[in-house]
């Protein structure tokens, strides 16, 4: 199964450019701030996966939030990669062999080797992990796209209401 994010470049490169007016930012200021909002952004879903809680019989939350979280580190990946100038837009997604907790944890481990090195090879290995990592939480490319457009119109209601 192949996922096209070419849109999805498009779409996120119109929101920060929004953003940047409204706020008065630039991806160079705001570098290490887009960082650690998609290191959040990991915790805040695996949060609501719920695959690190050892101590509770507390189920996943349902799909839909699930997926909003997802999208949410999806804005900041692809805002992450623009900066990079990433030709490479198609990926092809095939489901990670970790568990979802080790998953958490390799994903966190290339987030870091991408802020230590920024570059294009660090950007896509995190790109692509991501990407399956959906597949560990009962999401498909259709499902990834959709999620992504829903809080896309989110985000941009929230900058014309001086979010």
């Amino acid at each position: 199964m192949n996922i096209d994010l070419s849109i999805l470049y498009k779409r996120q490169e119109e929101l920060d450019d929004e953003i940047a007016r409204n706020h008065n930012i630039n991806y160079e200021t705001t570098f290490a701030r887009r960082f650690l909002a998609l290191l959040v952004e990991f915790g805040e879903l695996a949060n609501e996966t719920r695959c690190f809680k050892y101590w509770s019989n507390k189920k996943s939350s349902p799909k839909e939030v699930v997926s909003d979280e997802y999208s949410d580190g999806l804005h900041f990946l692809l805002s992450l990669g623009i900066v990079l100038n990433p030709d490479k837009k198609e990926y092809e997604l095939t489901k990670n062999k970790e568990d979802l907790t080790e998953q958490f944890v390799k994903l966190y481990s290339l987030a870091n080797i991408l802020y230590a090195n920024y570059n294009l090879d660090n950007y896509y290995n995190l790109m692509q992990y991501y990407l399956n990592l959906a597949l560990s939480i009962d999401m498909d490319n259709t499902d990834i796209i959709n999620s992504y457009l829903k809080k896309l119109d989110v985000n941009h209601n929230r900058q014309k209401n001086n979010y």
